[in-house]
């Protein structure tokens, strides 16, 4: 099974509750993840134990320029994030190089798969 991972605690009370449902990745991968997709949404450091948050389905996996990103998209990734460059400092951040708005980037958008016990309370 593929994993959806997270470094930072910060997104894990977003990703819990719900706020956050889409990731955005920086180039094409689409080889990767696929509509109907299950993963599990982890969160931990590289090369680091991770801990599973939540099994979830893959809606949707478009790649573009990071330019025609939707401000519905950025929201979807960080509720916190407004604009196209706070996506590029974001993303330069994660993968310690600038990017640009031509750059590629992936949106996966995806959602939790409850399981049975937590539908029952």
């Amino acid at each position: 099974m593929y994993a959806i991972n997270f470094y930072s605690p910060l997104y894990e009370h977003m990703l819990v509750k719900g706020r956050k449902t889409a990731t955005i990745r920086l180039g094409d991968k689409s080889d990767k993840y696929h509509t109907s997709q299950l993963v599990w949404i982890t969160l931990g450091p590289r090369f680091s134990p991770r801990r599973k948050l939540f099994a979830a389905i893959i809606d949707a996996v478009i790649v573009k320029p990071l330019s025609e990103v939707t401000p519905r998209e950025i929201d979807r990734e960080n509720p916190e994030i407004r604009t196209h460059e706070e996506v590029a400092e974001l993303l330069s951040r994660i993968y310690d190089r600038p990017v640009a708005m031509t750059d590629t980037v992936t949106v996966v958008h995806f959602s939790r798969v409850h399981e049975e016990a937590e539908r029952r309370i």
